[in-house]
This record gives C-alpha cells, sequence and structure tokens, in this order.
C-alpha cells in the first residue's frame, strides 16, 4: 500500500476542547480568527480544529487559551484530514476520533476543578487523603458469603 502523503505536509492540526459556562465554540473562533496569520480554523460542536505551521498554530493557542485557562485544552490530531486510514468518506459514518473526544470531554470538568483548586491553595496543596489500609477478608466469612448466594 502505498505511504499517504497530504498536499499540505509541514502543517499540523490541533484541537481546542472549551469545558466552559463562560466561554463558548463560537466566542473561541471568534477570538481565534482575531489573532490568526494565515491558520485554519474550524468551529466545531467541542471547540474549534487548527491547521496551520507548528510556531503559527502555537501562538493562536496561546492567545484564545488566555480566555479561560483552566477549562480550554489543547490536543494533537493523530492524522491529518483526508488520510484514507480515518477519513468517514472511507470509513463512512463520524470519525471514529469523534468517540474518544466525547469520552474525554466528559473528564475536563474534573481537570478543570483539580487546577482551580491548584491555583487558589498554590502548588504546594496538601496530598489528597489516602485510603484506609485494605482489611483482608476472613476465609470463614468468605465461605458464609458464598453458601448465603447458593440457596
Amino acid at each position: 500500500m502505498k505511504e499517504y502523503v497530504p498536499a499540505y505536509a509541514g502543517t499540523v492540526t490541533k484541537y481546542v476542547f472549551v469545558e466552559s459556562p463562560d466561554v463558548t465554540p463560537q466566542q473561541l473562533a471568534i477570538r481565534a480568527y482575531e489573532v490568526s496569520e494565515g491558520v485554519m480554523i474550524k468551529e466545531t460542536c467541542f471547540g474549534l480544529q487548527i491547521t496551520g505551521t507548528e510556531a503559527e498554530v502555537a501562538r493562536v493557542i496561546a492567545e484564545i487559551r488566555k480566555m479561560d485557562p483552566s477549562r480550554i485544552f489543547v490536543k494533537d490530531r493523530g492524522f491529518p484530514p483526508g488520510d484514507p486510514r480515518r477519513c468517514r468518506a472511507n470509513l463512512g459514518g463520524a470519525r471514529p476520533g469523534y468517540y474518544g473526544h466525547e469520552f474525554e470531554t466528559g473528564l475536563l470538568r474534573y481537570i478543570s476543578y483539580g487546577l482551580d483548586r491548584c491555583a487558589r491553595e498554590g502548588a504546594a496543596a496538601p496530598p489528597p487523603e489516602t485510603c484506609p489500609p485494605a482489611r483482608r477478608l476472613d476465609v470463614r466469612r468468605l465461605q458464609q458469603i458464598i453458601e448465603a448466594e447458593e440457596r
């Protein structure tokens, strides 16, 4: 099989996720357009997709993250746009990576909470409480549980 080489080699694509009550994907897109120079910006349901040179994409992302640093997240796109190994034009339906995005966005509020807490308490926040040491289950008690379930 012939190796896929995109026509726009030398570019990167980053996903920008927003999980904020104060910032919408549309607001992110407007700010990205204001500071962008030569990058492609696509608004999505979860935030943005930004494609361009690595330096320019990083500059745009640095600017838009200022809007809400604890609730705007960035990740690399795994495959370039149009790559036949992942393109939905070849596979049909939603691009498989979007199911991963859906799962990951469910975790973002917890990460945001931790980032906010660290910012409030400082970098030297106390470690979380540890679980009490596990107690071993007595073999006779285990046997009683098994027998009770069999009845």
